[in-house]
């Protein structure tokens, strides 16, 4: 027989979260390293910026390049606003955190882990989105597997970030095999 009850009774917590209600989300109990998971965080806000600016010019760049990029320009646009999206969730539990989003473009620029290469041919812009894809993809896992046992909730949006990602990896991988030789 168990000695001590599974949770901890209501009235230690309702003391313990009113000792500690200002510190929002990263109150006590919470088992991540704050300062870690914010710079991941921040990293990762850069890294969705870059896409969606990148995304954004590759949208009107394909706009020129005739019919077989129509379907890249489509895509590309809804990618942009799919990026933006994420980085609006990165930056809101940023907040929650504790930390302010960094969205200096010095900031942007210097913690983005894809990069900023600019490509006027619509093969090389997919190219350099495959890889960037590729890179986003992995990071994101190594984010995962660290917040798995310490912050679910930091975690959980990770991995829907992360379903969006492997797909637009899968939609850039069929738009290049399409793509004519």
């Amino acid at each position: 027989m168990l000695e001590k009850p599974f949770l901890t009774d209501i009235r230690t917590l309702r003391t313990r979260t009113r000792q500690h209600i200002d510190e929002g989300a990263a109150r006590a109990g919470y088992s991540a390293h704050r300062e870690t998971v914010l710079k991941l965080l921040h990293e990762s806000l850069a890294t969705e910026m870059a896409c969606v600016v990148r995304y954004q010019r590759y949208h009107a760049l394909t706009l020129k390049q005739g019919n077989h990029a129509a379907d890249g320009a489509v895509a590309f646009a809804g990618y942009a606003e799919e990026e933006q999206a994420h980085a609006d969730q990165i930056a809101d539990r940023i907040v929650e955190l504790g930390g302010e989003p960094d969205l200096t473009p010095e900031g942007l620029m210097s913690r983005n882990g894809t990069g900023h290469a600019t490509y006027e041919s619509f093969v090389d812009m997919l190219k350099e989105d495959m890889i960037a894809e590729c890179i986003t993809i992995d990071n994101y896992r190594d984010i995962i597997a660290y917040l798995s046992n310490h912050d679910p909730r930091t975690c959980g949006m990770m991995a829907e970030i992360l379903r969006a990602e492997e797909k637009h990896a899968a939609e850039i991988a069929a738009l290049l095999e399409a793509m004519p030789a």
